[in-house]
């Protein structure tokens, strides 16, 4: 179990939950001097409100925490307080509508960045609420940890060996095997379009390739879009829109925490990871706007913008999954900024043909508090995808729909797999909202996983 979760309750500080229709009860019940205190600093039990309660002696005896009301209420709002508690052990009271998912939030609220400064003392711990596995949420929290380390991590840290080197360290915890194809002999191997998209950098692109399970066991292939860093190739990105690309393997990160969750949870499938790497680099080897690029699939790809190399990787990747036709296949990746565009960095879109599997993510996502919202495949656009010398542009002319066409044009890629959803996820918090941290972020990993339990549960 994590080291800020335990189960000795007998002195743990209250922690109480209250919103403002149930401030009126709670304040009552208080000692006259906690009373008195609380209502001198204004405690009202609004949604950003908190309050210290002291004892006679001035030691702290509880802590009050507003919450939201209506469409407001976040399930991690009862832990945005996590990091910035004295020391001392929690216990949540009062008005919790998932223990589970503020158990959750306290230990994701609780993570912090440390890799090139003073590491932060981690002292305020929470007592498990009852009936919360506790094993569990450390399992997601550590995973999604897992993956906003590699997102956070710049360039520099995070190159294409550096992701080969995290997926080998899982390999190892999990009892996995891994195979990584590298620098030419994607070539030789039939990966055109990885190598190409990373051949101007001078740290290999690659394809790394996970396997776990058993054989017999239903395939489930999770793929992750690798880009350490993202000039834009010769397409290249003005410097604004540069600063944060070391998160554009956020995919990956993404693909990682999915797939530690499911092997380290010994969920009954043969597992698949899929990571190709790179770094979209500017040299006299780089790609160019207008080159038509062969195809793991065969078919011809024309570049129509170099700034648009994850779909590129991600072509040959999803044409291998796709070779042996899994029950399950997903991609991630950090696209398109015209999801953003689209629906925020909060809430990423994803797509897929099969209404079963749309309706079922759409529904674990809000049940698991890691949201997404469905766009459309939308097959009349594919003609934006036209080229005039190869089979397909691998972007669209006109500049609309961007995430829509970016996901048509991965979809030429899935043939044999019945089952298939894409994420266009943003990987990033622009800012703090409780159970996440400004910074690197994992997203559609914790309702993939969850996913993936409900399909192929533990006997």
């Amino acid at each position: 179990m994590h080291s800020l979760l335990t189960s000795a309750a007998a002195a743990a500080i209250p922690l109480h939950l209250v919103s403002a229709s149930g401030w009126a009860a709670l304040r009552d019940g208080l000692p006259a001097e906690q009373r008195s205190f609380a209502l001198a600093q204004g405690f009202s039990a609004g949604g950003s409100q908190h309050c210290f309660l002291p004892d006679r002696e001035g030691r702290l005896a509880g802590v009050l925490l507003g919450l939201a009301t209506g469409r407001d209420r976040d399930p991690f709002g009862p832990a945005r307080l996590a990091a910035q508690l004295p020391e001392g052990d929690y216990a949540f009271r009062g008005e919790i509508d998932d223990p589970a998912l503020a158990a959750l939030g306290w230990l994701l609220q609780s993570y912090r960045f440390d890799r090139y400064r003073k590491p932060a003392a981690a002292t305020a711990r929470l007592v498990l609420p009852a009936g919360v596995d506790g094993e569990e949420i450390s399992l997601i929290a550590d995973s999604a940890m897992l993956a906003r380390d590699l997102v956070n991590t710049p360039a520099n840290d995070m190159g294409p060996d550096e992701i080969e080197a995290a997926i080998r360290v899982l390999a190892a915890e999990c009892g996995a095997q891994v195979e990584s194809i590298a620098g030419d002999e994607l070539l030789d191997r039939n990966f055109p379009m990885i190598h190409a998209v990373g051949r101007a950098s001078p740290r290999a692109p690659r394809l790394i390739d996970l396997a776990w399970g058993d054989p017999a066991h239903p395939k489930v292939t999770l793929v992750g879009k690798g880009v350490a860093f993202d000039t834009g190739g010769l397409d290249i990105k003005p410097a604004a829109s540069m600063l944060l690309m070391k998160k554009d393997m956020g995919g990956a990160a993404a693909a990682i925490a999915a797939a530690r969750m499911i092997m380290l949870a010994r969920l009954p499938v043969r597992l698949r990871l899929l990571v190709p790497a790179g770094e979209n680099a500017i040299s006299g080897a780089a790609f160019r706007p207008g080159d038509v690029l062969p195809s793991r699939k065969g078919l011809s790809v024309e570049i129509g913008n170099t700034d648009a190399e994850g779909r590129l990787i991600l072509a040959d990747a999803l044409a291998l999954a796709d070779e042996e036709a899994p029950e399950l296949l997903i991609d991630y990746a950090t696209l398109t900024g015209a999801a953003r565009t689209a629906l925020g960095p909060e809430l990423p879109p994803f797509y897929t043909h099969d209404e079963g599997l749309a309706a079922e993510i759409a529904r674990i996502g809000l049940a698991v508090n890691d949201p997404v919202w469905r766009l459309p495949l939308w097959a009349p656009y594919q003609r934006m995808l036209d080229s005039r010398i190869a089979d397909v542009n691998h972007v669209s002319s006109g500049g609309m729909a961007g995430s829509v066409t970016g996901a048509l044009f991965l979809d030429r890629f899935v043939e044999r797999t019945q089952s298939y959803a894409h994420f266009d996820i943003y990987a990033w918090n622009p800012a703090a909202r409780p159970g996440r941290p400004e910074g690197g972020e994992c997203q559609a990993a914790r309702l993939s996983y969850a996913l993936a339990k409900q399909l192929y549960p533990r006997g």
